[in-house]
């Protein structure tokens, strides 16, 4: 019997080793099948809000109409809030601008929130095409009127939010991101491939 205990012995403990081996080169999969679009530019993707559907809190037009993020149902938005004195939000403005020229139509589009005062409203109007997004509508919320803000669970500037033509949130990403990298483009073109 002990002339066999030795080599079973060996033998539990290679394979023990392999096992370990193996499961740590799979790693646990992700739960989110597009957590795998989160390299490079979009390394910051976020997926734990999966899901959330669109907040109802109203943003504003140039012209001071209200209007909501469920009149975007029935396509893809890159929602992104940003400000004239965040200069991340300024940073990036230009990528949503080609992203926008690149992808957007019917079924995508970038929604760009202002969130400055309201006595910089013509001022970030203004500021939004000298960076690059004149093709991009002004859109705003001012600091009385951020429930849009806080009901989207906006912590910080820049935020961008993707949500589905359902109106649930796929992803978010806060801070800067170059949106016309390859990772976005390629991340925005599979979600118009679903």
């Amino acid at each position: 019997m002990r002339r066999y205990a030795i080599p079973g012995l060996f033998l539990v403990g290679v394979i023990a080793i392999v096992y370990v081996l193996i499961s740590a080169g799979i790693g646990k999969q992700d739960e989110n099948p597009l957590a795998k679009y989160a390299t490079g530019g979009l390394a910051k993707l976020d997926f734990a809000s999966a899901g959330d559907a669109v907040a109802p809190a109203p943003f504003y037009t140039a012209d001071g109409s209200p209007h909501t993020l469920d009149e975007f149902q029935s396509k893809t938005i890159l929602v992104n809030f940003w400000a004239t004195w965040c200069a991340p939000c300024e940073k990036e403005m230009p990528s949503l601008g080609a992203l926008q020229k690149a992808r957007g139509g019917d079924d995508f589009e970038v929604v760009a929130i202002s969130v400055d005062a309201a006595e910089d409203r013509d001022y970030a109007e203004k500021r939004l095409g000298q960076l690059g997004a004149a093709n991009i509508p002004f859109r705003i919320v001012t600091p009385e009127q951020y429930e849009l803000v806080y009901d989207s669970g906006v912590q910080g500037f820049p935020t961008s939010i993707l949500y589905g033509p359902d109106g649930k949130e796929i992803a978010r990403l806060a801070g800067e991101a170059d949106w016309s990298s390859f990772e976005a483009v390629g991340f925005i073109d599979h979600l118009l491939e679903r």
